[in-house]
């Protein structure tokens, strides 16, 4: 499977989020942290903001809904642009019906699992998702430490479904992609390892050239 680099734009700067998304436009998504500060002790943006950097890059925005009601926001997120989805199943009771409603909007449904949330929580809805994304820190916060196992979890989420796509969201660096795309990873969100750095074409390429070296 073909690696994807996703920048996290949580870690970028606020104050010239426009130049922040077009500085990325080597990357293939750019992922969207959405927090209500109730899921998470946090809280980032929403759809007016999406709305208005869609017009700034060309990526696939990629929508990361940690919220407790994220069946409010599906329709106004596919109005700003977004084309992928993922929910939390911690955070939804009814889940086959929130994927099943993002679908039905023309967006990618994916479902994300918090660090000590076991995969068996999600096996029945591996039909019903193009993604999962797996966080390797717990959520609400950039620049966290990875949770070193997490590798295995994507490992055995690998032999559940050999040809799903597996998003790994925390801590995500040069370091550690080697083993992450070994361990079965194809798209790797990263926020502080791009974001931190003046040269965001070279972190790019650096996180890219550190994946080539795991598959």
């Amino acid at each position: 499977m073909r690696i994807r680099i996703a920048p996290s734009l949580l870690s970028a700067d606020f104050s010239r989020l426009d130049r922040e998304v077009e500085s990325v436009g080597e990357a293939d998504m750019l992922h969207l942290d959405l927090m209500d500060g109730v899921f998470v002790p946090n809280l980032s943006f929403g759809p007016p903001v999406i709305a208005s950097l869609a017009g700034h890059t060309d990526l696939e925005l990629d929508a990361h809904l940690m919220t407790t009601r994220p069946d409010l926001l599906y329709e106004d997120l596919q109005r700003a642009g977004v084309s992928r989805v993922s929910v939390h199943c911690e955070a939804c009771l009814h889940l086959h019906r929130e994927l099943m409603t993002i679908r039905s909007l023309g967006m990618s449904p994916g479902v994300a699992l918090n660090p000590a949330t076991p995969l068996s929580a999600i096996e029945e809805a591996l039909s019903w998702v193009d993604f999962v994304l797996i966080m390797s820190v717990n959520p609400g916060f950039g620049g966290q430490k990875f949770i070193p196992e997490s590798l295995d979890k994507i490992r055995r989420l690998r032999k559940i479904t050999p040809e799903m796509e597996i998003a790994v969201d925390g801590g995500v660096n040069t370091e550690n992609a080697v083993e992450l795309v070994r361990s079965g990873a194809t798209t790797l969100v990263a926020g502080s390892s791009v974001f931190s750095y003046p040269d965001r074409r070279a972190a790019i390429s650096d996180l890219r050239d550190s994946c080539l070296k795991g598959a």
